[in-house]
């Protein structure tokens, strides 16, 4: 008899890895880019930063989610089988790890070598006479004026403490009562945190000089303890009512509301005595679960700082992004006639919507210039007189952004322009809104989306009259329009004026400023209409082709990997025999490598300088490839509760560029990490003999290379 094929239970929650755990995977992977000796020593400073920055959030937005779960009862299990208790203790284990080993890194390895090489961050009590004396005279005229004592008694109740301030603890105590009272001082932000000394390089924690100084504050009291401390409230919740009438107003209340938000987290000095401790925990109605202990300076975000310091030794070497080569011969000097023949007239594209014409344009930040390619794209219908209309959406972009700036002085030329502007873009609502009110004053027309959704695509249409009509071109990508981002997040863009894309995005942004019930697009996966249909498409058709004997395989290279159903077709295709590639920077609740389950199925994640933002997926489909990119990760929130862009490429030539990228990112040894089917991440290595191949240095060296041949 046949043997009878094991039947799979897909809601087995060990086939699943759990959503928060997986994410501090995650920034253990960045913290060991801090303590990798390879990584640049500054750079290494930089990595101690982005993983405090990126615990703040994570406590911010999942721990302050699951608590207020807790509160409210929910016992509903993750599809990996926890309850909300469960995971925040699994998780306050975890953290506590982490920021142990990071001040280990900081205090034992960092610092150290920083010192070394001339950089010092050194005690307020390790300072010399002289240098006291100059910071307590500085500390005199520019500090104490700022400061505001608070203490805390029957008359006094506890200070509000805003998010993710530094503050210090005082004890002081009345020489005549001799009682003993609690007060609050906050550390002012916006004063340097680490106070320059009169040496080069030498700095003091602005926390000490004023712990030292306090008498000025307290004049008459004895100082018992200064410690510094510090809270992380929880952020609000994704969803925003939609039931306002005005949405702008909604959000802006909402704002001012965060600053109250429940406190989820305190922070403390290892040196800070219990009966301190317990004050500020008790005054906070914190659980002993809620502290944290931090031995060497709170905020380590503030370490970013060190790396604008003039020491390229200890430094990345600098990576200035180039101009893509068929936008870069826009700028060229035109060739010299040769003598005594004619002049021929000049090839050269007049402006970019001729390069555009002449074919697609796919775009690589940072590598290539966002500046010379997307921005020049978006400036160039600001200011093209046959330039009818613009229209694109805003996520996330600069406080200065010479897009939003040029789109404003083009409503204010009279030209339509469209934006739709996400006011739920967390942590950018505050910009967003100022940006939407000085639109709508140019006289742009400025919506904010679509009830119950957040606009997470990149996407610009421009409409231009040309002599032989109007024709239309287009910007999809996979990043935000933030010129200052894109020099540190890897993207890709598509520049083209293909009339099914552009008919799709003109259907796009009539779904997104009117009444449209767009259902159907030519050749766009939108999100939450079509895209996860036709993603699970993809992959059992990659199922069909394997069992008719054509290799079935699946790239996608994504931010994070959470959605239930794409991860059960996928382990449905493994078991068929399909080959998948997985590139995944963060999140990965897939299980790669089970057998009978994920055999076929491997996860690599990139880490490097840059932040990998890319999402492209691939699809052998029998021999006909599908390429697609665009905005959208495989996650719940994207493929439902978000409105999303993914766009198919065509041209021969941009998905062999595709192919390459993939292949450099899959056999990349220097920043790829592998999954495991037990949930460990494995470093690769160079082999002995083997030169590194960081996929971020490879294409560095491929962009140099490609603006050299022009």
């Amino acid at each position: 008899m046949p043997k009878r094929k094991k039947v799979v239970d897909y809601q087995d929650p060990s086939w699943y890895f759990n959503r928060e755990l997986s994410w501090l995977d995650f920034n253990w992977r960045v913290l060991h880019e801090a303590q990798d000796p390879r990584t640049p020593l500054l750079e290494r400073a930089k990595f101690l930063s982005i993983t405090t920055t990126n615990l703040d959030e994570f406590v911010s937005k999942r721990v302050g989610g699951l608590k207020q779960q807790v509160t409210a009862g929910v016992t509903k299990l993750t599809v990996d089988g926890r309850t909300p208790q469960q995971q925040l203790a699994e998780i306050s284990q975890v953290i506590r790890r982490m920021v142990t080993e990071q001040s280990a890194c900081l205090l034992q390895d960092v610092l150290p070598q920083l010192a070394g090489h001339g950089v010092h961050l050194l005690e307020y009590d390790a300072l010399t006479a002289a240098q006291q004396d100059l910071l307590r005279e500085r500390f005199e005229r520019q500090i104490f004026p700022m400061l505001t004592p608070l203490i805390v008694d029957p008359g006094h109740p506890f200070p509000f403490l805003s998010n993710l301030s530094l503050s210090l603890g005082v004890f002081v105590r009345d020489p005549d009562s001799g009682e003993t009272l609690f007060a609050r001082v906050k550390v002012p932000e916006n004063y340097p945190r680490w106070v320059p000394l009169s040496e080069p390089y030498h700095y003091v924690p602005l926390e000490q000089m004023i712990a030292r100084n306090l008498e000025r504050l307290f004049p008459g009291m004895d100082i018992l303890e200064a410690q510094p401390f510090r809270v992380t409230r929880k952020a609000d919740p994704d969803q925003v009512p939609d039931v306002a009438d005005d949405l702008l107003e909604l959000i802006s209340e909402e704002l001012r509301e965060r600053r109250r938000a429940e406190i989820v987290r305190l922070e403390v000095a290892s040196s800070m005595p219990a009966a301190m401790r317990e004050e500020i925990a008790a005054n906070l109605n914190l659980e002993p679960e809620d502290v944290y202990e931090i031995n060497g300076p709170l905020d380590q975000g503030d370490l970013m700082a060190f790396l604008g310091l003039d020491l390229p030794d200890l430094k990345d070497p600098v990576w200035t992004p180039i101009a893509p080569p068929r936008l870069a011969i826009l700028d060229a000097p035109p060739p010299k006639a040769k003598k005594k023949k004619k002049r021929k007239k000049s090839k050269r594209p007049r402006d970019i919507f001729e390069v555009i014409r002449q074919g697609d344009l796919l775009v690589h930040h940072p590598y290539e210039s966002f500046g010379d390619s997307v921005q020049r794209f978006i400036l160039s219908a600001v200011q093209d007189p046959n330039v009818l209309a613009i229209k694109q959406t805003v996520y996330r972009t600069a406080h200065d952004s010479p897009i939003i700036q040029g789109l404003i002085e083009a409503a204010e030329a009279g030209k339509q322009v469209a934006v739709l502007v996400e006011l739920k873009a967390r942590f950018d609502e505050a910009r967003n809104i100022e940006w939407a009110r000085k639109l709508r004053q140019a006289g742009a027309h400025v919506a904010y989306g679509v009830i119950g959704l957040k606009t997470h695509t990149k996407t610009t249409l421009v409409v231009r009259e040309e002599a032989d009509g109007i024709r239309c071109y287009a910007h999809i990508g996979t990043g935000n329009y933030h010129f200052k981002t894109a020099e540190i997040y890897t993207d890709l863009g598509l520049l083209t004026c293909r009339p099914d894309i552009c008919a799709d995005l003109a259907d796009l942004f009539n779904f997104l400023t009117g009444y449209s019930r767009q259902q159907e697009y030519r050749r766009l996966l939108v999100a939450p209409l079509n895209m996860r249909e036709r993603f699970l498409g993809f992959i059992a058709d990659e199922v069909a082709h394997q069992q008719a004997g054509r290799e079935g395989h699946v790239i996608a290279k994504m931010n994070q990997l959470e959605d239930p159903a794409i991860i059960r077709a996928l382990y449905q295709a493994s078991q068929a025999g399909v080959r998948i590639d997985l590139v995944v920077r963060g999140i990965c609740r897939l299980r790669p490598g089970v057998p009978g389950l994920s055999d076929n199925i491997r996860v690599v994640s990139i880490l490097g300088r840059f932040l990998e933002h890319e999402r492209i997926y691939y699809f052998r489909n029998g021999g006909d490839e599908r390429f697609y990119f665009g905005s959208a990760d495989w996650m719940v929130r994207n493929l439902d509760q978000r409105v999303e862009a993914v766009t198919p490429i065509d041209d021969p030539r941009l998905r062999e560029d595709l192919r390459q990228m993939l292949t450099v990112m899959l056999t990349d040894n220097r920043q790829a990490w592998d999954l495991g089917a037990d949930g460990t991440y494995v470093q690769r290595r160079p082999a002995e003999g083997t030169a590194p191949r960081g996929t971020q240095a490879v294409f560095m060296e491929r962009t140099r290379q490609e603006a050299a041949v022009g």
